[in-house]
């Protein structure tokens, strides 16, 4: 006995393919918004890196503004503040991002983030302009508080101000590529944070009022803590300090010429 196991039904109102499988990547500008904001959240995230992005340069600001060591100038907070600022971008630009790229590199996160559709210049991207958005948001936070302790800039000192913000988190972050994309997470680790503290040291120089050579003060320009605290404080005052952007630069060149041809994802 034969079964006949054809059904009857209403003819197909498709053309044939039309529902055929299409994969292919988001659009560029999608990947790199969600890579960002995975990117942004794990960095918020991240007690360390919280403490190194707000809390150290919030004690800072208001430490050193309010406790009366050193020759510091008549208004404290004017000479202080610029000196915070370096420290902000660094921590968040060069040492938060050297470590957090290094361990990633450790777990295996970037060959992972390497075997999927977004592009290498997607993930550097991603990375950076997390940056630049905690960069932003740690400006303006100190910003305020600084306001609130009488430092009252001119509009012109913000916006150069923030032109100097631009090109340090740049240097600074090609730096903490080039850093967390070469050596070992352990290594990374230590490496950052003795240099936060060197670079942090140096920049210092800078506001330490008739205390200093003028042979060490210019010496400190030519590393990027001290070209870009330097630069800071003449921004603020509103004007541009050609030495420290043009070092700048060069360091943000060097740096980002030798994380493109070096940086590793295993």
């Amino acid at each position: 006995m034969t079964m006949n196991t054809h059904v009857d039904g209403p003819a197909n109102r498709f053309a044939p393919g039309t529902f055929a499988p299409r994969p292919q990547p988001a659009p560029a500008l999608s990947m790199l918004r969600a890579q960002t904001r995975l990117e942004l959240t794990l960095l918020l995230r991240n007690g360390e890196q919280l403490l190194l992005t707000l809390f150290i340069p919030i004690t800072l600001l208001i430490g050193l503004t309010k406790i009366p060591l050193g020759d510091l100038g008549d208004t404290r907070v004017d000479t202080v503040l610029p000196a915070v600022m370096m420290v902000a971008v660094m921590s968040t630009a060069f040492t938060g991002q050297a470590i957090a790229v290094g361990f990633d590199r450790r777990y295996g996160a970037l060959k992972r983030l390497g075997a999927t559709p977004l592009p290498r210049w997607g993930i550097i991207a991603g990375k950076s302009a997390a940056v630049v958005i905690v960069v932003a948001m740690q400006s303006l936070l100190l910003g305020a508080i600084g306001f609130a302790l009488g430092w009252r800039p001119e509009l012109t000192g913000l916006a150069l101000g923030a032109v100097v913000l631009a090109l340090g988190t740049v240097t600074f972050a090609a730096m903490g590529l080039l850093l967390g994309g070469t050596l070992r997470a352990e290594i990374v680790l230590a490496l950052a944070n003795i240099l936060w503290f060197v670079m942090t040291a140096i920049g210092s120089v800078l506001f330490m009022r008739g205390d200093v050579a003028t042979g060490w003060t210019t010496a400190a320009r030519l590393i990027p803590s001290g070209a870009l605290a330097h630069a800071l404080d003449s921004a603020l005052a509103g004007s541009i300090d050609a030495l420290s952007m043009v070092v700048l630069a060069a360091w943000a060149l060097v740096a980002g010429i030798l994380a493109s041809r070096l940086f590793r994802f295993t």
